[in-house]
């Protein structure tokens, strides 16, 4: 078997490729793709070759985590069958390059415990589910609390606020630089932080990834609010002890989604609780996967770029 795949053959060297598919064994799924998410987060990193030491890492490179497509092959007893439309987070599927995270191609073999059936009416919405679900992994959870203050009104920092309005909590405060992204906000309100002057918040979610946002949030919470990097940094993050200390300042790292979090993520948006609306700004065909590249990293206006396989099985 062989599949047309985004491939990174080094730093800013992407383009399409055949590549040879392990075989699937007895638990496995075959998927025809049909879009892919391109990550500013992670992808981004392994894109530019600033991506830190991470396992599983090398060139050449299938990046990706967000695939959605349709089963055409399910082995007996994976409770799939063939016509199935399903969310698979990547897969390890290549003979011949690295599968860190391995979504971006137009076939996956992936064990079916890693794949999670969704409804067809997702479209190529079906492709964010990862996103949403490392949202919702940033807020659920034993101890766990509803920001009242995220940084970035992104595609993360919308996931975060719209998980938090659909949870009936009070609405949060969005903070964002770029006013051209003060748009698009549905039942809470963004603004530039320096039209902000509160330093009382109790619990702020940063989906920036700025690797110098750490004072800037300690300067906003309340005395023995917490600080959560929702986001993915490049470099070393770091702050000076006074003001945290007077603070008292508590600190937690989001790590990515878990499989029940996928599950959640995909029963509030059948339920309607979750829209995943106005989130897609961008789409191109696979075969202009370099220019989508390029376009999703450096282009202010697009908050996701999407890439169609239809056609490149």
């Amino acid at each position: 078997m062989q599949t047309t795949a985004v491939i990174l053959e080094g730093p800013r060297k992407l383009g399409l490729d055949a590549l040879a598919l392990k075989a699937p064994a007895a638990g496995d799924l075959v998927v025809e793709v049909s879009h892919t998410g391109i990550s500013t987060g992670t992808e981004k990193l392994f894109w530019s070759g600033e991506m830190p030491p991470f396992p599983g890492m090398g060139y050449p490179l299938v990046p990706g985590y967000e695939a959605a497509g349709e089963v055409v092959e399910a082995g007996a007893g994976t409770g799939f069958k063939a016509g199935d439309r399903v969310f698979v987070p990547g897969a390890n599927c290549y003979n011949g390059a690295f599968g860190l995270f391995g979504a971006a191609s137009s076939t996956l073999v992936s064990q079916a415990d890693r794949v999670c059936r969704i409804d067809p009416g997702f479209g190529a919405s079906g492709a964010l589910l990862a996103l949403a679900a490392t949202a919702r992994h940033a807020i659920a959870g034993p101890g766990n609390a509803v920001p009242d203050l995220i940084v970035g009104h992104g595609t993360l920092g919308r996931l975060l606020a719209r998980l938090t309005v659909a949870a009936g909590a009070p609405a949060p405060t969005v903070h964002e630089i770029d006013r051209t992204r003060h748009t698009g906000a549905a039942g809470y309100n963004v603004v530039h932080p320096d039209d902000d002057t509160r330093a009382d918040y109790r619990h702020v979610f940063d989906a920036s990834g700025a690797d110098d946002i750490l004072p800037q949030l300690i300067g906003r919470i309340a005395r023995g609010g917490e600080i959560v990097l929702a986001g993915f940094y490049r470099a070393r993050l770091s702050f000076a002890f006074p003001p945290a200390f007077m603070k008292e300042a508590r600190f937690r790292i989001a790590a990515e989604w878990r499989h029940d979090d996928l599950t959640a993520t995909r029963q509030l948006v059948e339920s309607g609780a979750l829209s995943l609306d106005g989130l897609i700004t961008h789409t191109r065909p696979a075969t202009e996967a370099a220019a989508a590249y390029e376009a999703a990293f450096s282009d202010p206006a697009c908050l996701k770029m999407i890439l169609d396989w239809k056609g490149h099985a």
